[in-house]
């Protein structure tokens, strides 16, 4: 049997207002049954169309009242078809309330996000990490404290969450959060993953984020050269914690190994790879990607340093990151490196000077699992001496190249002594032959055509002769 559907508006004229407008209704049908609702929406009755069921005339009320009701209309028939597509018996009752919010099975924000922060906790250890779960947590109770402060709500439908709240929770954050923007970015991209979920599962139908653009801000993160690492590397600390935390930093900075990779790494990671030599062969527990990566001399020595001292196959004795990243800050006291010395430094440095010294970019990305190389090109900064170095090997390539280049005629006028050299130019022979000179007949010679070449070398000869 085919069913029938159709939405119809019309004007409740019963009702009018003190300011003459009245009530536009609406009107759902599925299969010969109706139900009504309020669009809550007035209008004057004299620019109402009873035939076409909206607004006449060209008046920017006009346009917005059948915005609204072309919007309602758009949006109902939407609900209508993915109903017919998952049940037999949809009825008028069911699109109403699902555009509503009334249906039982219309999901809520808050319900929403507490089901994934549920599901993401169960697969920690697996796919995801306890820093990243309590990042979402932290993102849920924002979004729980700007329902109460701004519209006094514990929960909010789905589809009452559009542009205007992702606006007002990104002023809310920076405002009475006190948060910067990078700090807001990230909340926001949590909730957008939220609501990328919400359509995924057909909860809304339109996208709240489409007008909205994640923003971060560019940072210059910190990295330690290699002259600031053997400061760190060469002190001599009076206690055994500093010295202990001052191995790992050092063990991260020839390894470029996060701290929770570090906190995992065991004995079993330490394998012979196909060169014959020692790697590291882990996955991050960030990315669940493998991470493999040489083992130099400097990381070598530190894990023979610890090698059977340590229980369940452990390689290092590592404490908790706060308490690391705290003795870091003593350490970088003590070394006077003016720097904020913490944990994740050890990695941007490990980018940074695999870099410098020449590691391809595509290289580094996998020993530091990135899944985009973008991300390497974040974390690894050239400095001024990866620059002057590489245009110092441009500009000899560039010598070499005009070297190989040269002409018989370039041959023949190097040949000669500097005095016909500059017979060649018609330059006096008695002039002082400095290096000034020297340089200034090279540069005119080799900026000539080989026509002009020939030219100016037959004359000379035949001068002499």
């Amino acid at each position: 049997m085919k069913s029938t559907f159709n939405i119809l508006f019309y004007l409740k004229r019963n009702n009018q207002k003190q300011n003459g407008t009245v009530p536009v209704m609406g009107r759902i049908t599925v299969n010969g049954h109706y139900v009504q609702f309020t669009p809550k929406v007035d209008i004057n009755p004299e620019i109402w169309s009873v035939k076409a069921g909206k607004a006449i005339g060209r008046t920017k009320d006009v346009q917005e009242v059948n915005a609204i009701l072309d919007s309602i209309r758009v949006t109902m028939t939407k609900i209508y078809r993915d109903l017919r597509e998952r049940e037999s018996d949809v009825t008028a009752e069911k699109v109403k309330n699902i555009f509503f919010g009334t249906d039982e099975n219309v999901m809520t924000l808050l319900q929403l996000f507490t089901k994934y922060n549920e599901d993401f906790k169960s697969m920690i250890g697996i796919s995801k990490s306890m820093s990243s779960y309590q990042k979402y947590v932290s993102t849920k109770n924002r979004v729980e404290q700007f329902l109460k402060d701004k519209y006094k709500l514990s929960d909010i439908a789905l589809k009452d969450v559009n542009y205007l709240f992702i606006h007002d929770f990104d002023i809310y954050l920076k405002t009475v959060c006190r948060y910067p923007q990078n700090s807001t970015a990230k909340h926001m991209q949590r909730l957008k993953t939220i609501m990328i979920l919400a359509r995924n599962n057909e909860y809304i139908y339109n996208d709240p984020f489409a007008k909205y653009k994640v923003h971060f801000d560019r940072v210059d993160r910190g990295y330690l050269t290699l002259e600031e690492i053997e400061i760190i590397m060469e002190k001599k600390f009076k206690t055994k914690r500093l010295e202990q935390v001052r191995d790992i930093f050092i063990f991260s900075c020839y390894t470029g190994l996060a701290y929770v990779d570090v906190s995992n790494l065991r004995e079993k990671n330490i394998r012979t790879s196909f060169d014959g030599k020692l790697w590291i062969m882990t996955k991050r527990q960030k990315t669940n990607i493998q991470s493999n990566i040489p083992l130099l001399d400097v990381a070598k020595q530190i894990l023979d340093k610890y090698a059977d001292t340590l229980p369940d196959g452990k390689v290092l004795p590592i404490l908790t990151n706060q308490k690391m990243n705290a003795y870091l800050k003593e350490i970088g006291d003590v070394c006077g490196i003016d720097k904020n010395l913490t944990f994740h430094l050890a990695r941007h440095s490990f980018a940074t000077l695999t870099l410098t010294k020449g590691v391809s970019i595509e290289s580094v990305s996998k020993m530091l699992g990135h899944t985009n190389i973008k991300t390497t090109q974040i974390y690894a900064k050239i400095t001024d001496n990866k620059i002057s170095d590489d245009m110092a090997i441009f500009a000899q390539k560039l010598e070499e190249k005009k070297i190989k280049q040269k002409s018989n005629l370039d041959e023949i006028f190097e040949c000669l002594s500097l005095g016909k050299q500059m017979a060649v130019f018609n330059f006096p022979v008695d002039l002082p032959n400095d290096s000034e000179r020297i340089k200034l007949i090279s540069n005119m010679w080799y900026n000539l055509s080989e026509k002009e070449k020939s030219s100016l070398l037959l004359k000379a000869f035949e001068n002499v002769s």
